[in-house]
């Protein structure tokens, strides 16, 4: 199995960034990458979850928890359960839905503002 590091670099080369780039992205130095990337150190949570989210993975599978690199779901993807989850429809499709979601909460939150201001 990968090291942090290993995986790191790995996601690093396959975006076709060099340290420099990755460093720049994080905020983080590039002796600090370089330490991660031969497994030297190991970063912190801080700079861990600046890492998950500039290779745009999840920390799971940097820490070698799982094998697939995805990022973690959106938040407001939690709430597609009643749709039957995600993977019932393609992407397009839950965007409309999300979408329609959106406008008929904006549509309420209007009609409850003018009930109260009529009030």
């Amino acid at each position: 199995m990968k090291e942090l590091g290993d995986r790191i670099k790995y996601l690093r080369e396959k975006l076709n960034w060099t340290q420099p780039q990755l460093s720049e992205k994080t905020k983080l130095s590039t002796v600090q990458l370089s330490r991660y990337e031969t497994n030297d150190r190991k970063p912190d949570p801080e700079a861990l979850h600046k890492l998950a989210d500039a290779l745009d993975t999840n920390a799971d599978y940097l820490l070698g928890r799982t094998d697939d690199p995805s990022p973690m779901p959106k938040k407001s993807s939690g709430g597609r359960a009643f749709l039957g989850g995600p993977n019932q429809y393609t992407e397009e499709e839950l965007e409309i839905a999300e979408l329609a979601a959106q406008a008929a909460i904006e549509a309420w939150r209007k009609s409850k503002a003018n009930k109260n201001n009529k009030a």
